[in-house]
């Protein structure tokens, strides 16, 4: 049997991709994948920036809430204590300890009561939001007070202590009674669920985990991530009196 000619254009037709072109198309698929995990992780981060938003908005109607209901803003929980030790309700300081006497807050700085007030433990991070409540609008009213007529912890000529500055030492709100921090992607300076403070804060993220009268709210940028909100003194008092606790 007489074997068919090899045909030397068709043979040459068949051949396969170099290693340079190869090379070539692995990189552009690493270009492309790469991009898309970049365009995935940017979406994530907005839709958990949306939730720690929602979060805020919630708690700060919840503390409104409690409010008209108490008469004062919630004590901060404090932030040391694990759900099983009591972590979550009010830190309060009680004469008698039984706590069925007068009450005072325990803490300014802490973090939101979230059993008092039944809402999630932790924002979208698994971290628990910071909370500082001034105690001229958060203490108990003692008895002695309740039996001369009072109704609120505060008046409408009550002023709060914190500060929201922007970042460059400018106000951006004053006298404020109540500010609730999430401490964001980075998480650093937040309380996590064990009652433990994440370390690392720098910056303006220091200054919202520093346990003082300044906060600090701004755009982010690669260095501060934290998401702030605060309860604003005449939303608060215009609550009040429209449950007919104010004036």
């Amino acid at each position: 049997m007489i074997g068919l000619p090899i045909n030397p254009s068709h043979k040459s037709n068949q051949r396969g991709f170099s290693l340079v072109e190869l090379a070539i198309v692995l990189v552009i698929v690493a270009l492309l994948s790469g991009g898309l995990v970049l365009g995935l992780s940017g979406q994530r981060e907005q839709i958990l920036n949306k939730e720690a938003q929602e979060q805020l908005a919630q708690i700060r109607d919840s503390l409104l809430g409690f409010a008209m209901s108490a008469g004062r803003l919630p004590c901060p929980a404090n932030p040391a204590l694990t759900i099983q030790n009591g972590g979550g309700n009010e830190a309060l300081i009680c004469a008698p300890a039984d706590c069925s006497g007068d009450k005072t807050c325990a803490l300014e700085h802490g973090v939101v009561p979230w059993q008092t007030l039944g809402l999630k433990e932790t924002d979208p991070w698994g971290n628990r939001f910071t909370y500082f409540a001034g105690r001229e609008y958060s203490n108990p009213l003692l008895q002695s007070e309740m039996d001369q007529g009072m109704r609120t912890r505060f008046t409408l000529d009550t002023n709060g202590r914190a500060n929201i500055q922007d970042g460059a030492g400018n106000n951006i709100a004053s006298a404020i009674p109540a500010v609730i921090v999430s401490h964001g992607t980075r998480s650093t300076g937040a309380y996590q669920p064990t009652g433990a403070q994440l370390p690392g804060a720098a910056g303006d993220e220091a200054e919202n985990a520093d346990a003082d009268l300044t906060f600090i709210a701004h755009t982010p940028t690669d260095s501060f991530d934290d998401l702030v909100t605060w309860i604003i003194p005449t939303v608060l008092k215009s609550r009040m009196v429209a449950v007919g606790k104010l004036p």
